[in-house]
């Protein structure tokens, strides 16, 4: 089925690894600044992809939209039809844990989530999302060669942005460090089609402090996420 009813790539157009911010501006901002020779292989519904070279390892960058349904068909695609072996979600998320700073970096090692994502998986019990562990070592281990600041630990994927209930912040309790909005359904997916998948964010506001980061610069900035990102897909080849 390519290409797919939301990717117009053709088979070979999209590398084995693809990095994946939610927003597609951001992935525009990646293709134009860290690849060489980034060649557009989507627009459609403007969700925008790119293909290019990082240090001679061909690398893709794609949107995912905002919430779990939306990276859980473009995810789901790229890893169904495309032959991606692995995905990094570069995301923005909320602070809820003290000592976490405004662009500080975050590794989700698990992705607790209080999305119903999982009931298509008919599981007698309560499914635990967690990363690749080989994409995570790596990625760690170059976050602290290169002397960035991070944690590593439990993040909360939300599919309330808005929440009426306000309880965000009592999922700290349990140690989680941040919240976001797609990477439970991102993990799901990639543990279901056995492939690998790694979320990292960058801490664009503080639920704790009311710390905020502008539009301008979650869409442009952030780069030592990229940084991470870029370098754990040159490394896996």
């Amino acid at each position: 089925m390519i290409p797919t009813p939301h990717n117009a790539a053709k088979l070979g157009d999209i590398a084995r690894t693809v990095l994946m911010p939610g927003d597609p501006l951001r992935a525009e901002f990646i293709a134009e600044h860290f690849l060489q020779e980034p060649v557009q292989f989507n627009s459609i519904r403007g969700m925008l992809g790119f293909t290019g070279q990082y240090k001679g390892v061909t690398v893709s960058v794609m949107g995912s939209g905002m919430g779990m349904p939306s990276i859980g068909i473009y995810s789901y695609e790229l890893l169904s039809f495309y032959g991606v072996e692995n995905i990094i979600r570069v995301g923005t998320a909320g602070g809820i844990h003290r000592d976490l700073k405004l662009k500080d970096i975050v590794f989700a090692i698990g992705a607790s989530t209080n999305s119903n994502y999982a009931s298509q998986y008919n599981l007698q019990g309560t499914f635990a999302p967690v990363a690749d562990y080989s994409l995570l070592r790596t990625a760690v281990d170059i976050a602290e060669r290169e002397g960035f600041r991070y944690m590593v630990g439990n993040i909360l994927s939300s599919d309330t942005f808005y929440s009426d209930a306000e309880d965000t912040m009592d999922w700290a309790k349990m140690g989680v460090l941040a919240v976001e909005m797609e990477t439970a359904a991102l993990y799901m997916n990639a543990a279901r089609l056995c492939k690998k998948a790694l979320g990292l964010f960058t801490i664009s506001d503080s639920l704790i402090t009311g710390e905020i980061t502008s539009s301008e610069e979650r869409q442009n900035s952030f780069t030592d996420m990229m940084k991470v990102a870029l370098e754990t897909a040159h490394r896996i080849g």
